[in-house]
């Protein structure tokens, strides 16, 4: 409807308050429509929780990346709310005239089918969009978070499976023991294996609209941000869109990371299993392992799409792209 807008400015500042509703939305219907593989990872998870019972070793690593998800999810809600905060407290706190004023301000620009013509209706319309602004905002980051609490969750069964391998007794008095070990360590890097093949697909196509529409979000508040330094109201328009444009790159920056994360994590499986005491085995036995650095060699990795690999190459690119659109945006102005 007002696409033809003649104020830049203001335009961009539609786009991407509606760009950000338009991915939560998509991102939650993927969800949905993987609601099965969502129940499987939780199920591994309890499952890989009851196994750390009784081995004070596993217990301490489980224990330390959920504490560290947790601090990250307590972070991350902190930064979403104050974005919202910052993003809304201009209008919430400015003193309108209902009767003089032709367009009233609001927090999402939108066309109202009825008219408000009282200071009560338009604070609660206030009110509504802030709580809407806020739930959307919680509900990106409980998207974000449970990447990364899945990403450690990853991690921690990996830095289990290096304790085991580098903990391997190879004596030849304890060869059934360490057969045992050896059948237990392939097992458990099957099953690692397995839950991060649920991960990526959970989270390849989220990826994929939150590595498209990051890169215009991007571009578009730092156009806002650029354009509002020589305005009159150049405070108010920075403190609005400066959280939100932290909060994007964070979001994009999380993708690429657990990426990152994921791909290191699974190389160091190979390496714990070459530098484990494999030269103290019996042939048969050290035989087993070889199957083990084979499989390590296959990285773990999320994608966007099943086109690319998550890493922070490409987070650098998303960055690259957002330039390029923006220096575009600026000549346009």
């Amino acid at each position: 409807m007002h696409l033809h807008s003649n104020d830049l400015f203001d335009l961009m500042d539609c786009f991407s308050s509606f760009l950000a509703q338009i991915k939560l939305t998509i991102k939650l219907i993927i969800f949905w429509l993987n609601e099965r593989k969502f129940f499987e990872i939780l199920t591994m998870m309890t499952e890989d929780w009851n196994d750390c019972t009784g081995n004070n070793i596993n217990i301490r690593k489980t224990v330390c990346k959920a504490k560290l998800s947790d601090r990250i999810t307590n972070m991350m809600f902190t930064l979403h709310t104050l974005s919202i905060v910052g993003y809304s407290i201009g209008v919430l706190l400015a003193d309108v005239d209902i009767t003089e004023q032709s367009e009233l301000p609001l927090l999402l620009k939108v066309e109202l089918p009825v008219n408000i013509n009282t200071k009560r209706a338009y604070k609660m319309l206030l009110i509504m969009q802030f709580v809407h602004l806020i739930l959307c905002s919680c509900g990106t980051g409980i998207l974000n978070t449970l990447l990364l609490t899945l990403t450690l969750h990853v991690g921690g069964q990996i830095d289990i499976l290096r304790c085991w391998l580098n903990e391997l007794v190879l004596r030849e008095s304890e060869e059934c023991k360490s057969v045992a070990i050896t059948t237990r360590i392939i097992r458990k890097h099957q099953r690692i294996i397995i839950f991060s093949e649920y991960i990526e697909d959970l989270y390849t196509y989220v990826a994929l609209i939150q590595f498209i529409m990051n890169s215009i979000l991007i571009c578009s508040l730092g156009f806002l941000i650029v354009t509002a330094i020589d305005s009159t109201d150049a405070t108010e328009h920075i403190v609005r869109s400066l959280l939100f444009y932290t909060v994007t790159n964070l979001e994009a920056f999380i993708f690429c990371y657990a990426g990152e994360y994921m791909k290191n994590k699974s190389k160091a499986v190979g390496n714990a299993a070459y530098n484990s005491v494999w030269y103290e085995m019996k042939p048969k036995n050290s035989r087993i392992l070889i199957f083990v650095i084979l499989r390590a060699q296959k990285q773990l990795t999320l994608t966007v799409g099943k086109i690319m690999d998550l890493s922070l190459e490409s987070f650098t690119s998303i960055m690259k792209a957002s330039g390029s659109y923006l220096s575009v945006l600026l000549a346009m102005q």
